[in-house]
Formats: C-alpha cells, sequence, structure tokens
C-alpha cells in the first residue's frame, strides 16, 4: 500500500452530501489505486475494471466492487467503450474517471458518458477534441496568442507528403501522432533517411496504441539543450483557473519522462508567470474544465513554444501535489460535481513550498537499452519513511504510487511501470538526497528494473547541478548505462557487508538450501568455515575479550564474474558479536603488509536473513561515517551476490587456500552469439526485413519488435550473410529468443 500523504496534502472543506454515488475508474493500475485512494478519504464508493490477466491484481482488491471488461488486449478491454459502458450500467456507477492512458482523451466516450447522464470526472466532450487533437490545438493556441513553433497546419498521410512538409519547414523536424501521447508515435527526423523510417514507425505505433495515425509535423525547435517544461491548469465550471508551479520533465528515454520534478531550476519568477499566464489563456479559449496540462520546449535562454495540451490528470501529478499541497484527483471530482475552485486558488497562481522530484520506477534493463522486463514479481518492498531521513532535513518525505504486489505480473500488454516514487524536501539537494536514499532501500525481484539508472542520477554533477536538457541520457550515456563501479570507501563497505552477512548465513544451516551446506561443506569442511568466519570472543586471563582475527580474500564484480579473474584484497575480519545489531570491524590491506590497512568498522548493523534482504548499517573509515543498505539478494559457491543502488554484483569470499587453488581453475568457455540475432525483449515480432542468403549491411535492418506499444528496430551490427529465418512475424517473443542466423 502506499505510503499515507494526508500529513501534508491539504484538504479542502467537506461537504456534508456525497458528490457521486459511486465512481467507475476506467483504467488499471497505480492511477486506478490513487484514484481510489482519494475517492475513499471523501466517502464514494468504488468501482474498478479489469481485464482477465489483471482479475487478482492491486486495484481490484482495493475497490469496492470490480468488473471484468475484457481478455488481455488493451482493444478488447480497457479500450472498448460497450464493455465500460456496460460495466457502468451493472454498477450503477454515476461518474467515471478516465486515469491517464487508455479512454482518458477519447472524446467518444466523453460523450457516449454526457449522453447517458454519467459524469465524466474530466473535461467536456469539445474541449477534449480541441486540446486533445495536436492539430487543432495548435491552432487554438496561436490564435490564443500562446508562443508556437513553426509548423504544418494540417495532417500529413504519406510519407511523400512528409518529406514536402520537411523540406519547407527545414530540419530537424518532429513528427507526433495527431491523437498521441507518452512519447508513442513521436519520432524526430534530421534528415530525409530518417524521416522515411521514422514516419511509418510513427504511424505504426500511432495506429496501435491509439487507433489512430494521422500525423502532426512541426519545427523542431531548441533542438540543443532543450527543456521540458510543463503548467499544471484546473479550471471550474464556473470560468475559475488555477496555474500551479511548473514541473520540468527533461530526463526522458524515447521521448518517455523517467525522472520529474517541481519546481525547475531553469525558470526564473517572471518566466513562471509568463508560461502559467499562457496556460490559463489556453485553457480559457476553450472553456476548460478539470485538470489539464500545457507543456512548453524551452531553451536555457527561457525563450519557449507550445507542444501541447494533456486534457487529463499526468502521470508526474504527485510532485505538483508535494509543493502545492492540493490533492488534484479530489479537485477534479469536486470540480465535476459543480463545484468551484477552492477561494485562495482561484483565478491566482498557487505558491509552492519545498521541492518535489519524481522517478518512474520501469520493469525494464537499463543495461540493454532500457528494453521492457516481463514476469512476476517474485519479491517487492517499497521504501518507507524511516528509509529517507536527510541530515539537516529531517522533513524530508517519501511517497510511493504503485498498482502492483508482491507476486503480481508485469504484462508485454501494458506499461512496464512497477511504481512511481516521490520524495520532498525543503530544498533540491535534500528532495535527490532522500531520493538516493529511498531508491537504495527499494526491492525488485523477478525483472529487470531501473533503480540502478535513477539511483546514478543522483550522484550525477550535471544532474546534481540542474544542467540537464532532453538529451541528458544520450549526451551522458553515449554507449548506454554500464553497471557502476564500486571503487575506493564504496567498494569497502560492500565488502564488509557481503562478508558480514556470509559469515551470519555460515552459521545459520537453516537459511540455506541443501545445495548450498552441501557446497560449503565440500570446500574445506564445516569445521574449518567455522574457523575462517566464526568468532567466540571468549574472555583471555585478563578478563579482555580475545577477539579472533582471520584473513580471508574478497573481490567484487558484475553478476556471474568468474571468481579466479576477479582482483581481490586480502582483508582481516576482526571479530565481534554475532547476528541482529552489532559492530564489526575489517582491515583492508593494501598488500601484505599490516601497517597498509584500511579499517572498515560498521556500526548498527541489522540484518534478519535472507527472507528479509536488506543489510543497515553505518560503516566508519577513518573520519567519516556513512549510512548504507546493501541487499542481499543469493548465496554463491563462493560468496553471495548483492544489489546496491539498485545493480548487482558478485562478491568473491575466499580462504587462503582458495584464493592460492584459484588461478589453477579453467575459465569459463564464453558462447559465440554473434551469428545469431536474438529479441533483445519479450514482445511480438512484427516484421522480418531479410530473407536468406541476404547479403547484409552494418546498421541494415533485420526486424522490427513491438514491446509495450513501442516498435523497436534491430539492426545488423556486422556485415554477414542471413542464413535462415527461425522465427515467423506474428509470434510472441521471450527475451533472447532467436529470430534468425547468419553463416
Amino acid at each position: 500500500m502506499r505510503m499515507r500523504r494526508d500529513r501534508w496534502i491539504k484538504r479542502t472543506k467537506s461537504t456534508d452530501t456525497r458528490l457521486f454515488n459511486k465512481v467507475l475508474i476506467a483504467n488499471r493500475g497505480e492511477i486506478t489505486c490513487r484514484v481510489i485512494e482519494t475517492c475513499r478519504k471523501m466517502g464514494i464508493p468504488t468501482v474498478a475494471v479489469y481485464s482477465e490477466p489483471d482479475a487478482d491484481s492491486k486495484h481490484v482488491r482495493m475497490a469496492d466492487e470490480s468488473v471484468l471488461v475484457g481478455p488481455a488486449e488493451s482493444n478488447q478491454s480497457y479500450l472498448d467503450i460497450e464493455a465500460i459502458m456496460d460495466a457502468i450500467h451493472k454498477t450503477g456507477a454515476d461518474a467515471v474517471h478516465p486515469g491517464y492512458g487508455f479512454l482518458s482523451e477519447n472524446r467518444v466516450f466523453a460523450k457516449r458518458l454526457a449522453d447517458e447522464n454519467v459524469t465524466f470526472i474530466g473535461p467536456s466532450e469539445s474541449a477534449i477534441f480541441s486540446m486533445g487533437d495536436k492539430i487543432e490545438s495548435m491552432r487554438i493556441a496561436e490564435q490564443a496568442g500562446v508562443s508556437c513553433a513553426k509548423r504544418f497546419d494540417g495532417e500529413c498521410a504519406t510519407v511523400e507528403h512528409a518529406q514536402e512538409i520537411a523540406n519547407g519547414i527545414g530540419y530537424p523536424i518532429i513528427m507526433k501522432a495527431s491523437a498521441g501521447g507518452g512519447g508513442k508515435g513521436m519520432r524526430v527526423a534530421w534528415s530525409e533517411e530518417e524521416l522515411i523510417e521514422g514516419f511509418h514507425l510513427a504511424r505504426t505505433e500511432a495506429a496501435s496504441s491509439f487507433g489512430d495515425d494521422r500525423m502532426l509535423i512541426q519545427q523542431f525547435v531548441c533542438p540543443y539543450e532543450s527543456r521540458h517544461i510543463e503548467i499544471q491548469i484546473v479550471g471550474d465550471t464556473h470560468g475559475n483557473y488555477a496555474a500551479f508551479p511548473e514541473r520540468e520533465c527533461s530526463i526522458q528515454r524515447r521521448n518517455q519522462k523517467v525522472i520529474e520534478e517541481s519546481p525547475s531550476v531553469l525558470l526564473t519568477p517572471e518566466t513562471r508567470l509568463k508560461m502559467q499566464q499562457q496556460a490559463v489563456m489556453l485553457a480559457k479559449s476553450v472553456g476548460y474544465h478539470s485538470a489539464g496540462t500545457v507543456e512548453f520546449i524551452a531553451d536555457n535562454e527561457q525563450n519557449f513554444y507550445f507542444l501541447e495540451m494533456n486534457t487529463r490528470l499526468q502521470v508526474e501529478h504527485p510532485v505538483t501535489e508535494e509543493v502545492s499541497g492540493y490533492d488534484l484527483v479530489e479537485l477534479m471530482i469536486k470540480v465535476a460535481a459543480g463545484q468551484k475552485l477552492p477561494e485562495d486558488i482561484r483565478n491566482k497562481e498557487v505558491p509552492f513550498n519545498g521541492w518535489s522530484i519524481e522517478s518512474r520506477v520501469y520493469a525494464e534493463d537499463p543495461l540493454r537499452n532500457f528494453l521492457p522486463s516481463i514476469g512476476g514479481l517474485s519479491r517487492y518492498e517499497e521504501p518507507t519513511p524511516a528509509d529517507v531521513v536527510v541530515q539537516g532535513d529531517e522533513n524530508t518525505r517519501v511517497r510511493v504510487d504503485s498498482g502492483i504486489l508482491e507476486g503480481s505480473d508485469i504484462s508485454m500488454y501494458y506499461d512496464p511501470m512497477i511504481s512511481k516514487l516521490v520524495t520532498w524536501g525543503e530544498n533540491r539537494q535534500s528532495a535527490i538526497d532522500a531520493m538516493a536514499k529511498a531508491l537504495d532501500a527499494y526491492v525488485i525481484r523477478g525483472v529487470k528494473h531501473n533503480v540502478a539508472f535513477c539511483r546514478s542520477l543522483c550522484n550525477h554533477p550535471k544532474f546534481v547541478a540542474g544542467d540537464i536538457s532532453t538529451d541528458f541520457i544520450k549526451d551522458e550515456f553515449p554507449d548506454g548505462f554500464k553497471t557502476p563501479e564500486l571503487d575506493g570507501e564504496a567498494k569497502r563497505r560492500v565488502l564488509a557487508a557481503a562478508v558480514s552477512m556470509y559469515s551470519d548465513l555460515s552459521q545459520a544451516d537453516a537459511f540455506l538450501s541443501d545445495e548450498q551446506v552441501l557446497a560449503n561443506a565440500t570446500r574445506d569442511g564445516l569445521d574449518e568455515l567455522e574457523d575462517i568466519f566464526g568468532f567466540d570472543n571468549d574472555e583471555d586471563a585478563s578478563g579482555e575479550d580475545d577477539v579472533d582475527a582471520v584473513k580471508i580474500y574478497c573481490g567484487v564484480g558484475e553478476p556471474d564474474a568468474q571468481v579466479l579473474n576477479m582482483k581481490r584484497t586480502p582483508v582481516m575480519m576482526l571479530g565481534a558479536e554475532r547476528g541482529g545489531a552489532s559492530t564489526r570491524s575489517f582491515d583492508f590491506l593494501e598488500g601484505e603488509d599490516d601497517d597498509d590497512a584500511k579499517r572498515v568498522t560498521l556500526h548498527d548493523a541489522s540484518w534478519d536473513g535472507p527472507h528479509a534482504p536488506l543489510f543497515r548499517a553505518v560503516a566508519e573509515e577513518g573520519e567519516t561515517t556513512h549510512p548504507f543498505v546493501c541487499e542481499f539478494v543469493e548465496t554463491l559457491p563462493q560468496g553471495v551476490r548483492v544489489s546496491v543502488g539498485g545493480s548487482q554484483y558478485d562478491v568473491a569470499i575466499l580462504s587462503e587456500r582458495e584464493h592460492l587453488l584459484s588461478s589453477h581453475l579453467i575459465p569459463k568457455e564464453e558462447i559465440d552469439l554473434s551469428k545469431s540475432l536474438l529479441s533483445p525483449m519479450p514482445g511480438s515480432l512484427v516484421s522480418v526485413a531479410v530473407e536468406a542468403g541476404q547479403n547484409v549491411e552494418p546498421g541494415q535492418e533485420l526486424a522490427v519488435v513491438e514491446a509495450m506499444k513501442m516498435q523497436n528496430v534491430l539492426r545488423a551490427e556486422n556485415k554477414g550473410v542471413v542464413k535462415g529465418i527461425v522465427a515467423k512475424p506474428g509470434v510472441n517473443l521471450d527475451v533472447d529468443q532467436l529470430i534468425l542466423e547468419f553463416e
């Protein structure tokens, strides 16, 4: 369950009369849970809808009622207007909240609800059409006096027409699905070659995601170091508007946001006011009521241009709630019921307090270009308030918006979001520090995830300085994200934690499987293992503790790193109290001379074994102390696998004898995959662009795989000849499944 927010979110004065008898949420996952929570607070019963694979999901468990609306495919369930209307009729719901995505910006759905006298907790059907359609919204924005980029005024249906438009506007250009959002159906082209390929992919994605393949083409303004800034507005049916502080959403990959924050380090108060005024001008021009977001692209000189208006609640709305103190879902419900906005924000710019940052935690593999990952969450633990306390700012807060539970499945049919992690601090650095601590305290197993990438940003000098842009990921990680190397104090902390955990495990065979116990027994014999890692702390003749010390050899590398190739450090582990809260000291020897040792002492070390995998301690080294968290993942034949900041590492822990003998081991044979094209993600094979016997060149398109409604082009890395096609278009692929082979 998500952390309670009522300690810091303002509550407007409640009414004695229930605003709606029953609200149906026409969505799934995290946003449905979010809406249910506010409805509970307001005393409004809720109805969830679900597809067949979502039958036991968190949002279904939270709702007062639930209705099956179809199979896994969205167009047969969450996008099926007839199925949603049938659920409304069955349950007697008199209002519908659409969340975001799916039918949230579908004017046909909004009109259908209005025709049947069911309240849509969103804008009017005409406002959805005017603002939800990018081509129409651009026309209205220009007429309203909003700053806009040069564009083609109309829709583009063919690639030849797109080429003609681009030549007239000038490259670079951006192609967008007119009915799109969330980065789907969007491509940037810097050349005619990129336009031809991008236009086809964007149209295909648009048709798949929105059932509408119309394309908008405009100048790609601020192509260098551009910033994505958006203004949240809420309007009521009485003509009142509130403009909230901006959100910055510049950290993106594949045009999808990863990190959002409020406010932005870029804007001056004067520029903020201009953006807020233009956002309200646009909303007034279409009589907009409900929550909506006006998005702008800006440069570092604070020139800004209108991108689009999202006529729904945004994924990143929590950061606005955290700095403003207002529950946006509550405002949406009250506005839909005909109430006016609260007087203190009515026709005003809403002030902000502190700083808030959101990390979107996705089931995706940052080590493989952020490709989506599917599977069951075998283990899932969220950070707690105690995990994010920042020294000097004890008021820091954490909020986790999620739609999953331990055991939930991340499906290829839907967005791969696991949760939204939100922190608040009195200033930006406090919010970043709280975010780092919260990310360290996540436990996510069963799927790949991007926690390590989000965590790396918290230490990235340019991110910390606020020197960011929409090209940040591309510019700062040109070769992709790599597992961070552990050096110096960080490495010694991890080794100390790993040895401590392994020491406890070696003396608690109940935690180990039969195979692991046998592996330990065959190494040096359990008696010798006890001598290596066990300490009796007997009193000597003087009455002082006789603390044992033993030399072991430790190394750390990426998962599946061969122990024999791992660079190891001789470590003297000093005896200490076993298990529970304890103090343990380690001398890391730079060589064989004890005088060169660097001592790390773990204070208040706390770990309850593999079934509560987070190891917490305060590490002291010289003059510095550093609280840290290290996650136990599993035991290995010669050590343990741990996770630090979302990245996994193998820690080798060897006796002196094992250390000497390991140099004689035979290296693990490497498998040559250069002759195979494997699917880098689970998904559907849309097309294969080559055939057996065909010569291919580096960079040539080989196949297209669709996952989570995104088209991913797989290209040849080397020159070669296709030997044979193994997988046929239309099949569902597992990760690393063979698609074709080369001679």
